[in-house]
């Protein structure tokens, strides 16, 4: 069981520490003010919830939390830097994070599946970032109407 908990706990963190990149390397690129405080609130969140599982595995003593691994920072480093190269509107930017956001969903549902009856815990873990990810997609659609 020892072993569950730690996957469902990295699964978790990794959601959050994918969004919380990805919102530190395109933040740079907005200029619409309003989306960069959106962003940053976000981001704010996701750390809450990142320390929320360093908290968890303190607790439980579980040493083997783990953030991303360097590929999949660079993979995703690469793809901001390529999708704002040429565009870097709030129309752009704003659909770059949805896409984002509906991958953290997506996640977050097969996560929590594959890990039923494993850590109550973590389920409202996870149920706090998926429902934070859904409030996002409702904050992130009307700056796609923006140029």
């Amino acid at each position: 069981m020892e072993e569950k908990t730690t996957q469902y706990l990295n699964a978790i963190y990794q959601n959050t520490k994918v969004a919380m990149q990805s919102i530190e390397d395109i933040i740079t690129k907005a200029k619409d003010e309003e989306l960069v405080s959106e962003l940053a609130r976000e981001a704010d969140y996701y750390s809450t919830l990142a320390q929320e599982c360093e908290d968890f595995a303190k607790k439980h003593k579980i040493e083997k939390i783990k953030d991303n691994n360097w590929f999949e920072k660079a993979r995703l480093w690469t793809s901001i830097n390529i999708g704002t190269l040429f565009n870097k509107s709030s129309r752009n930017i704003s659909e770059m994070m949805l896409f984002g956001t509906f991958m953290g969903i997506i996640t977050c549902i097969k996560d929590k599946s594959d890990h039923k009856n494993v850590s109550k815990k973590l389920d409202e873990i996870i149920d706090k970032l998926y429902n934070f990810e859904r409030e996002n997609i409702d904050k992130l659609l009307p700056f796609l109407t923006k140029k």
